[in-house]
C-alpha cells in the first residue's frame, strides 16, 4: 500500500511560502491545494474543520493536521533527518533561538505595519504605529546583522529551517523598504533565493495574483 501524499494548503503571498520552501527542499511528493483568500475560501466550513483560525498554511500528513508555518516546517524537519535541516546536538537550542527571534522581534513589527496600513479598515489604523514598528525592527535588524557577518547560514555550517523562516520574513521586510541600511541581510536574502529550490519571492507571488484575475 503506497503512503498517502501530504496535501499542503497555501496561498502563495502569505507563510505559505515558508513551508513550501522546505517541502520543495526536501523534494517530498505531496499535493498543493490552493485557498483563495481574496474570495474567502480559508472561511469555508471545511476548511475550518482543518484550521479553526481559519489561517494558512496548513499541512496534513496522514492523520496528522498540522497548523502555524514554523510549527510545520519544524515537523517536517524532524519528518526526514536524514536531510540535516535541524541540528541533532546543543546547536538545537540555537536554531530555535533564532527562530523564536525572527517571528517576535522581525515578525510582529512587520505585522504591525501590514495592519495599519492594508488590513485593519481605515478606521482602525493607526498611522502613528507605522513609525513605531518600523524602528522596532529596525533595532532587531542591526542585531541580526551583526550576528551573521561572515556567516553564511543563520546556525552552523549548514542551511537549517531556520534559514527558510527567516529569508522569507526579510523578504517581507524587503517589501516594506526596511533593509536597505542592512547590506548583510540583502546579500544573505538574495543568497538563499538563489538556491535551486527556491520558492518564488512574494513580490512575484503577488504579480501571480493579478496575473489570475485578469485571465479570469
Amino acid at each position: 500500500m503506497e503512503p498517502t501524499r501530504m496535501k499542503f494548503y497555501e496561498f502563495t503571498p502569505t507563510r505559505s511560502i515558508r513551508v513550501r520552501w522546505v517541502l520543495q527542499e526536501l523534494g517530498v511528493d505531496f499535493e498543493a491545494v490552493s485557498i483563495r483568500l481574496p474570495t474567502g475560501e480559508h472561511r469555508t466550513a471545511a476548511f475550518l474543520e482543518l484550521n479553526p483560525a481559519g489561517k494558512l498554511p496548513v499541512l496534513v500528513d496522514g492523520e496528522h493536521t498540522i497548523t502555524e508555518s514554523v510549527a510545520i516546517a519544524l515537523y517536517l524537519a524532524e519528518k526526514y533527518p536524514d536531510r540535516h535541516f535541524i541540528p541533532t546536538d546543543l546547536l538545537r537550542s540555537q536554531l530555535y533561538r533564532w527562530l523564536f527571534f525572527t517571528v517576535t522581534e522581525l515578525e510582529q513589527p512587520l505585522w504591525r505595519i501590514a495592519r495599519h496600513t492594508a488590513l485593519y479598515p481605515e478606521a482602525l489604523r493607526l498611522p502613528d504605529e507605522i513609525p513605531l514598528a518600523r524602528q522596532d525592527f529596525t533595532n532587531m535588524a542591526i542585531v541580526l546583522e551583526n550576528h551573521l557577518l561572515n556567516r553564511q547560514f543563520v546556525v552552523g555550517e549548514q542551511v537549517t529551517v531556520a534559514d527558510f523562516i527567516l529569508a522569507y520574513t526579510l523578504d517581507w521586510a524587503n517589501e516594506t523598504q526596511l533593509l536597505d541600511p542592512f547590506p548583510t541581510l540583502v546579500a544573505y536574502l538574495e543568497r538563499m533565493y538563489e538556491r535551486p529550490k527556491a520558492p518564488m519571492r512574494i513580490a512575484a507571488a503577488l504579480a501571480s495574483i493579478g496575473d489570475d484575475r485578469s485571465s479570469q
